[in-house]
């Protein structure tokens, strides 16, 4: 392991060890994340589900099986850090709030994300959700206007929806995601090629 390496998987580490928020959380801390200084890929998330808490791990649910559809990339390739980072907005599951997951924790994107996106030297990242299309992405009043106008060929960041069933109603309201954005982000995760052809545009999930 390179000194690089080594400095990354301990603030990897070091984040899994966060208890900033402890006091606001509903359960034990627990940072849910899977990171690589040699991703290519960076998905930010809106923050780990009861069933990531209790596993630790990242979209450990139908939401995770349905981004994974829309990446195009099977359930090995999403797992391996080396070539997909996964990290969230909040960092630790936040509990719920009428009757659905509750927002993700400020304190954690500003405190963690730009050490950790600063050593990643990603191609392509992509928001899922409207905390992370917010965060990143302010200048769009709406995740849709922000779906709908900032997925370009020529841009090495897009949003999508979060693929919860909640959403399933935008989707049949916006047929055009299916019809030109999910083709248009397969095409670009299939372009990242790292030690061969990793990335399969027809990989199951």
């Amino acid at each position: 392991m390179s000194f690089s390496e080594k400095s990354f998987s301990n603030l990897v580490q070091e984040v899994r060890q966060c208890r900033l928020c402890e006091e606001h959380l509903p359960y034990k801390p627990n940072p849910v994340l899977a990171a690589s200084a040699s991703s290519q890929l960076v998905i930010i998330g809106q923050a780990p589900g009861i069933k990531a808490h209790e596993s630790s791990t990242p979209w450990n649910d139908a939401s995770g099986t349905r981004l994974r559809d829309w990446l195009g990339i099977d359930r090995d390739t999403f797992y391996d850090s080396q070539y997909v980072s996964l990290i969230p907005m909040g960092f630790c599951f936040p509990g719920y709030l009428r009757g659905a997951d509750a927002p993700p924790r400020k304190e954690c994107a500003p405190t963690w994300h730009k050490r950790l996106l600063s050593e990643i030297s990603a191609k392509l990242t992509v928001l899922v959700g409207r905390y992370a299309q917010h965060y990143y992405l302010p200048e769009y009043k709406t995740l849709t206007e922000a779906v709908k106008h900032h997925n370009t060929p020529d841009r090495n960041i897009m949003v999508l929806p979060h693929p919860s069933g909640r959403n399933n109603r935008w989707l049949r309201q916006n047929p055009w995601f299916e019809e030109i954005t999910l083709p248009l982000l397969k095409k670009k995760v299939k372009a990242l090629c790292v030690r061969g052809s990793v990335f399969s545009l027809d990989a199951p999930t």
